[in-house]
């Protein structure tokens, strides 16, 4: 097997992964992206694996310990969705963004901030 097919398909997913990442306004469609961006370069990385014939499997060896970080980052990453979600009502990242330009703008700082700001004052 050439190593163009692979390596052709890997490029098209992490670039279908990086439009996503850019494009999309829904975090979870983001983290689904950035899922899509890591499955490419897991590709990368047994594909080259198998061509150069490495006896220790450094590749395949490499792409599990991705996986599960992988598996790690979609946990923590859903879970502070659903807390967002829950606090803000919305997954929109450009909402949640302008909310908290908007927040710092009208001087709404938590209680702790301004504690802190009289003391080294």
């Amino acid at each position: 097997m050439h190593l163009a097919y692979p390596a052709v398909l890997a490029a098209l997913l992490f670039c279908v992964g990086l439009y996503g990442v850019l494009a999309r306004r829904n975090a979870i469609l983001v983290l689904m992206s950035v899922e899509l961006m890591l499955n490419a370069v897991n590709l990368n990385l047994v594909a080259f694996d198998v061509w150069l014939r490495d006896t220790l499997h450094a590749g395949q060896a490499l792409t599990l310990f991705t996986i599960a970080i992988a598996a790690a980052e979609i946990g923590i990453g859903l879970a502070i969705v659903l807390a967002v979600y829950r606090n803000r009502g919305t997954s929109d990242i450009d909402r949640l963004r302008d909310t908290a330009e908007t927040d710092e703008a009208e001087g709404n700082e938590s209680p702790g901030k301004t504690k802190k700001a009289e003391a080294t004052t």
